[in-house]
């Protein structure tokens, strides 16, 4: 029977659903499927047969998957999409993908995504907010999967989270591809930006701060996660938000998007999803050559410190460990001694240290304990002098631990100790040509001079004693008395006693650097 839309009542709905379920539990396919493809049925089907989605569907989950019936409950499937109501198809598949928990999330997001994308394409009005609302269902679910951390667990995937944000990017490529291919920039089209926007960040959050991914090497290219963080800051680019715009824009005070919504979410919900993406970024090298090239390390590390912080201040391992080799990727690029004591002037200067003294000292983990501690000494090494004890002074009054206030001050002694070095052994051969050799020289010609003006004086005693006659001393209007040639005879042997004693130095001071000079040469043979 022909029916028009509105001859339908209520009850017939689920008669028509009862009816539908009756012949699938049956098994009278072929029958259900003459129903759907006959074409005197086409307004029941268009109305009604969305309510014959879910029992498909769950044939679909339940029956093994070498089942014959399986193609039939597919080509059902195909024809209910192609012939029902878009709109009340779009809320019946959603409502369908929020249903399940645990393993069964996965599968019904695999065996529904096609489906929904081919609906949402269907539906030309207020597309934003379908595909909008779409997403954000599809990020609910799969962000109740537990992330897989080691290498066997990403193999194995035993809940489907890779194979689903495998799956997840073929599903939003279209709609990207759509906003990139309208160059009117339409209402519609920037809305369904914001919207890609949104899952962007959403993604970035959850799962890829908490992903762990496969070493670069070979097996990088097949770690699903990389694949997907790759595809999400490709989208980013090519929405219009390429990340060095995204990502030194953030947390400044002029608005970086334009829609309201988004930029109140911004405050509120992406500091995870930035420090995400500066992860990926710097320490996975994803996209890195889109960066400018003329950054300098230290400014790297001010903007990265913002996104360290965040990390640190979480509680599960895989984030904070992130955390510390992002701090460990921008301290590598910076020379010792050169991060000016400026930056403590910075708020996450001081709280980043602060935050590896808290893993240093609660982790239950030895090896990021140790990793903290390598990490803290290397800021530490970092910094200029003043920065150094700036530090110091922060940490001292801030740790209350005993074992952080001994790593502290062990490195107050190893400062004074640097300070304190003359450098004398590496100037050595310039104090031997420009100071030793002409002290010896000098010593040798003064020693002789007084040895001959000794031997003079007590040979021609009384010559010397009439010639110092002649000359006077006056000193405030007195005049000073000679002195006798005994004096003057006792005056030059102690001259001489010093040349000696002087002389005595100096030889002590060449055999020292003979030691030093001959045991750092075996040194060098060894």
């Amino acid at each position: 029977q022909i029916l028009d839309e509105q001859d339908f009542k209520e009850e017939d709905f689920g008669l028509f659903q009862l009816a539908g379920q009756r012949c699938l539990d049956e098994g009278h396919i072929d029958q259900l499927l003459e129903i759907i493809q006959s074409e005197k049925n086409k307004v029941i089907i268009k109305n009604m047969g969305w309510n014959l989605i879910g029992p498909v569907v769950r044939c679909l989950l339940w029956n093994d998957k070498e089942d014959d019936k399986r193609k039939y409950y597919f080509q059902m499937l195909d024809l209910l999409v192609k012939l029902c109501n878009p709109k009340e198809l779009l809320l019946g598949l959603l409502e369908l993908i929020e249903e399940p928990s645990g393993k069964q999330i996965s599968q019904i997001i695999l065996l529904l995504l096609q489906p929904l994308q081919t609906v949402i394409q269907k539906l030309h009005n207020n597309k934003a907010y379908s595909v909008g609302l779409a997403l954000s269902t599809l990020w609910s679910q799969l962000s109740v999967l537990p992330v897989p951390y080691s290498k066997e667990q990403i193999q194995t995937d035993d809940y489907g989270l890779c194979q689903c944000c495998k799956a997840l990017i073929e599903f939003t490529k279209p709609f990207v591809e759509e906003v990139m291919d309208d160059k009117e920039h339409s209402l519609e089209n920037e809305k369904l930006k914001d919207e890609l926007l949104k899952f962007c960040f959403k993604s970035l959050k959850c799962p890829l701060l908490t992903a762990q991914f496969l070493e670069q090497s070979e097996e990088a290219g097949n770690d699903p996660l990389r694949y997907f963080a790759s595809e999400i800051i490709g989208f980013l680019s090519a929405i219009g938000h390429p990340f060095p715009k995204v990502i030194f824009n953030h947390g400044r005070k002029k608005r970086t998007w334009d829609y309201l919504e988004f930029e109140e979410e911004e405050d509120k919900q992406l500091a995870d999803s930035m420090a995400s993406l500066g992860y990926l970024v710097f320490v996975q090298g994803i996209s890195i050559d889109q960066l400018p090239m003329v950054l300098s390390p230290s400014y790297l590390l001010q903007f990265n410190m913002g996104h360290i912080e965040v990390f640190l201040q979480r509680t599960e391992e895989s984030v904070f460990s992130k955390g510390l080799d992002l701090l460990e990727n921008g301290l590598l690029r910076i020379e010792d001694n050169s991060l000016l004591h400026q930056y403590l002037e910075i708020k996450s200067f001081l709280t980043v240290p602060q935050g590896l003294v808290k893993i240093m000292t609660l982790c239950p983990i030895e090896t990021l304990r140790k990793k903290s501690l390598a990490m803290l000494q290397l800021y530490i090494n970092k910094l200029d002098s003043q920065g150094k004890y700036t530090l110091f002074r922060c940490l001292l009054n801030t740790s209350n631990h005993s074992g952080v206030e001994a790593f502290i001050i062990q490195n107050i002694k190893n400062q004074i100790d640097i300070s304190l070095k003359t450098g004398l052994w590496t100037e050595l051969g310039k104090i031997e040509n420009n100071f030793l050799k002409p002290l010896h020289t000098g010593l040798n010609m003064s020693k002789a001079h007084y040895e001959a003006e000794i031997k003079n004086s007590q040979e021609n005693s009384q010559e010397v004693q009439n010639s110092k006659d002649l000359c006077s001393v006056t000193v405030g209007g007195e005049e000073i008395p000679n002195m006798p040639p005994e004096m003057q005879l006792k005056v030059l042997h102690s001259a001489l006693f010093t040349f000696d004693l002087i002389e005595s130095v100096l030889a002590r001071v060449e055999e020292l650097i003979e030691m030093k000079t001959k045991s750092t040469s075996e040194e060098n043979m060894g």
